[in-house]
């Protein structure tokens, strides 16, 4: 496979970084993961704006320029053949001495991979599992704000919690913070459906401010659904109608079982455990759920970011 090394195409086998990179070192780097339709970049500007704000952030002197990377974006698509692929744009701090510096990073990387896509129509689109870890989400180690970093150690860990505790490749697990509130997915952002409302953890308990997550609230909205964003409990989620998960490639994904840590089925009273975790008898989405999906596809498709 080709990628662009600091915007030029090179050979994955052939690409190299210092071993003095600080983004190796210390974890000081950041990443944009989005995907394309028929060739074009979705919500590409809102990525390119977390992104700088992340490199601000850090100390890290780069500027994504959103139109080059549409070009970038292109470049790479031809060169490895693929007519959409799923896009991660990397910035590593670049090299420097061992040891903890003060000052700005002035010379970083820039490192962007593609990988092919699967097919995937969201009216056949199978749900995920949601199961409850054991291990809580750290705070965000820059103040309030959580990076897109390079630092994952907290979301690998979990992904073996899983992993042992004999979940299917279909099982997502759901972050809870100190205090004891629902703060993300493993890989993406939780929302439900209660009483015709939309809930979602808000951003102080934690989670990654997901591109998607943003879109589909702003969906939501305009289709008239109200919006709540607050810090909820476990059992505020498993007394909802409908869930789902959201990140920019997998899109809107429906919730069809939730389980607690030991993998065994989570339920209250009248919520999602005894309402097939808000799919109808056919195992399909909830109503909002399915009308978001088709929102967010039918909008991606047409290039339509408003």
């Amino acid at each position: 496979m080709k990628l662009l090394l600091d915007g030029q195409l090179t050979d994955s086998r052939e690409a190299v970084i210092s071993v003095y990179d600080h983004g190796f070192l210390y974890g000081m780097g950041l990443f944009e993961t989005f995907r394309t339709y028929d060739g074009r970049p979705w919500l590409l500007r809102r990525h390119a704006e977390r992104l700088a704000e992340g490199c601000a952030a850090l100390g890290i002197a780069y500027r994504p320029d959103p139109e080059a990377m549409a070009d970038g974006v292109t470049r790479l698509l031809e060169a490895n053949g693929l007519g959409d692929a799923y896009i991660r744009w990397s910035v590593s701090a670049g090299s420097g001495e061992v040891g903890l510096p003060a000052g700005e990073y002035e010379a970083p990387r820039e490192i962007v991979y593609a990988k092919p896509l699967g097919t995937d129509d969201p009216s056949t689109r199978p749900g995920k599992t949601l199961r409850l870890l054991r291990l809580r989400r750290t705070r965000p180690e820059n103040g309030e704000l959580r990076l897109k970093s390079f630092h994952y150690m907290n979301n690998i860990a979990a992904k073996r919690e899983l992993r042992a505790g004999g979940a299917s490749a279909s099982t997502e697990g759901v972050f809870l913070n100190e205090r004891d509130e629902i703060v993300e997915g493993l890989v993406s952002n939780v929302f439900w459906v209660h009483d015709g409302a939309l809930y979602t953890p808000s951003l102080d308990t934690g989670p990654l401010a997901g591109v998607t997550r943003a879109y589909v609230l702003e969906l939501a909205s305009r289709a008239g659904l109200i919006c709540y964003e607050d810090g909820y409990a476990w059992n505020d989620l498993l007394r909802a109608d409908e869930c789902f998960v959201t990140n920019s490639i997998q899109e809107i994904v429906p919730i069809v079982a939730v389980q607690d840590p030991e993998g065994q089925p989570a339920s209250v009273r009248g919520g999602l455990a005894s309402n097939s975790a808000g799919t109808d008898a056919a195992g399909a989405p909830g109503p909002w759920t399915r009308r978001l999906m088709t929102a967010y596809r039918t909008a991606a498709e047409k290039g339509d970011e408003a």
